[in-house]
Order: structure tokens, then sequence, then C-alpha cells
């Protein structure tokens, strides 16, 4: 069993309105955008496909995509957009689960790996997006930087959002590579809020390089955004494409 946690029902059904912003053409065209000239005239596979944010419109674009997902709840709202026969979801996890056939692309959006608790089995991600590409074929991942130079010496969080409905702010475990996200959203009027809280293991560029030579993958491209902005030491993300030798 994957150490990722199980997004439940209540998680998926508020899901799409909670996270409104990634739906916006401002976020999705550029992330459209990038993923179809990967993935150019073949199939691309998502890992972690979740209710279809990005795999839904890339599929509309005409990029035929499959989607591997933990969640049978998640993958339940996905099912709501689009057929299976349109774009196919395997449910399980994506170190390990195979789905049938070659991909020119396999992606993974918005930390997604992060969901994977241990590096074993970050490192079996990698090996399982190589075996299922193509000579030639491209695995891109959208991970933040971990902020650690936000944190004042003896203290352990980052506030990452305050705002009038939303609280948020990542705890860490140095020794463990792991953050805590904490959210703390107010549902209505009341005054009341509901928290919720993820766990993710963090990792660095150069660690996920070295995950990519393991899994026989060679970096392509590195930006810090889906945009092509140029990535730096001052960068709160990356896009990394590692390309399988042909």
């Amino acid at each position: 069993m994957t150490s990722s946690e199980l997004w439940t029902r209540a998680n998926a059904d508020r899901y799409d309105a909670e996270d409104a912003e990634m739906f916006s053409a401002a976020v999705l065209e550029p992330t459209l955008d990038f993923l179809a000239q990967l993935a150019g005239e073949g199939r691309a596979l998502e890992f972690a496909i979740g209710t279809g944010r990005v795999g839904v419109p890339l599929r509309e674009r005409g990029v035929p995509v499959v989607g591997i997902e933990l969640s049978e709840h998640m993958a339940a709202v996905l099912r709501r957009k689009v057929d299976e026969a349109t774009l196919p979801v395997i449910l399980g996890d994506m170190a390990t689960t195979v789905a049938p056939g070659e991909f020119t692309l396999v992606y993974l959006v918005y930390n997604t790996i992060s969901n994977l608790l241990t590096q074993d089995e970050q490192v079996e991600c990698f090996r399982n997006a190589a075996r299922h590409l193509a000579p030639g074929g491209r695995f891109a991942i959208e991970l933040g930087v971990p902020p650690l130079r936000f944190l004042p010496p003896g203290q352990v969080a980052v506030p990452f959002d305050v705002s009038d409905r939303h609280i948020g702010f990542d705890t860490f475990d140095l020794v463990e590579q792991i953050l805590v996200s904490h959210h703390l959203t107010r549902d209505g009027d009341d005054g009341r809020y509901r928290r919720d809280n993820s766990r993710h293991r963090y990792a660095w560029p150069a660690e996920l390089d070295l995950m990519a030579r393991i899994a026989g993958l060679e970096l392509e491209r590195r930006v810090a955004d889906w945009d092509g902005t140029p990535f730096a030491q001052d960068s709160a993300k990356h896009i990394s494409v590692w390309r399988k030798p042909a």
C-alpha cells in the first residue's frame, strides 16, 4: 500500500470549488500548451489525475490521455466530466500501477509527487514513469521548491496563505523531509473554521535528478513555471522534464 493519504468523498466533492483559481485560464492555458507540446502526436499518462483538472482539457485538445488515481472518490468526480471511453482511469498508486501501452509523456502536476512520503516510493514513481515511456518519451513534474529559507532559526512553520476565508501554513520535519500543510477554512458566515491537514515529502530538484538517473532518465529542461520562465535561485517552484533515451 502506498504511503499517499487517501482523499475522502468530502475532500473530492469540494476539491474543484476550493481550488477554483487552479482551474482558471491563466493557470491552465500555459500548462496545457506545455504538456501538449511534450506529448506531440503520442499518448499522455497522468499520475494522480484527481478530478481531471488538467487531464480533461488536455484530452479536449486532442491528446489521448490515460489517468492513474488512488482515490476512487476523486476519480468519481472526474467521471462526471468525461466517460471512461474518452479518458480511461485506472485505480491504483502512481508508484506501481501499470497502464497498458506506451506513452510519449508521463506527467505529475501540482506537487503531487510529494504525496509519496518516502524516498523509496518516489524513486519507484520515477521507475514507473520510465516503464511507461516510449523511447524518447518524457516525464514532467511540477513541484514547489522547499521554502526552508523562510524558516527563522528555531522555528518550523511557514505561512503560505492568510485571507478572509482561509489560513494556511506548513510545518517542517527537517530530519525526515516531511512537511504538513495545515488549512483553516471558513465554510459559512457563522465564524466557524474547518481544519484539514495533509502530509508531504519534500525534495530538492537535485534529488529528483538523481531519482531520474536511477530510473534511466536524463534531465532535458527545468523552468520556473509553465510559461517557460527561467529557473533561478529565487524560484518558488519548478517544472522539470526528463527524457528516456531513444
